[in-house]
């Protein structure tokens, strides 16, 4: 099966990581072509068999990747084991706290599938601490959105000129 572009597979609950996962696809559109933006929630294992490279994009939870997310990777991880070693990937995490525990387990997950981790995970901290703050629609501070922004061109540019 031939496979092109970059799949962006993105959850958010209050927003912040869905405008995080639309600046990197837009920064990807800008850079190359056959880009995607897929809900975690619609992603199949035939949607990764097409893509050359992959962002995953999501908010921490309770210090762990969103229980959307993992649901996602429980239900493709097996299908695509073995089928997509050495495919480019990177992370983004929209964090309350820290999101180091968030971008480990997709870490975890993407050494699993032998995905080539090509850049630094972008964990965006919106120091959300108290439950009104936590459930509270968030707006993602312009840098950050151009950092997801640069992120998403970065990745498709490189799988564009067959970098990765």
């Amino acid at each position: 099966m031939s496979c092109s572009g970059l799949l962006i597979v993105w959850h958010s609950r209050t927003g912040a990581a869905q405008q995080l996962a639309r600046a990197a696809w837009h920064g990807a559109r800008e850079a190359g072509e056959g880009v995607r933006l897929l809900a975690a929630s619609r992603a199949r294992p035939a949607d990764f068999m097409a893509a050359a490279g992959y962002l995953f994009v999501c908010p921490e939870n309770l210090g762990a990747m969103s229980g959307a997310m993992k649901e996602m990777f429980d239900r493709c991880y097996y299908p695509l084991l073995g089928a997509l070693n050495g495919r480019p990937c990177a992370v983004i995490i929209a964090a309350g706290s820290d999101g180091i525990g968030a971008a480990a387990q997709v870490a975890r997950i993407a050494t699993g599938w032998r995905l080539r981790t090509v850049a630094e995970s972008l964990i965006v901290n919106l120091g959300a601490q108290k439950p009104e703050e936590i459930m509270a629609a968030k707006q993602v501070p312009p840098a950050s959105l151009a950092a997801a922004f640069k992120l998403g061109g970065q990745l498709a540019a490189g799988i564009g000129l067959g970098i990765y």
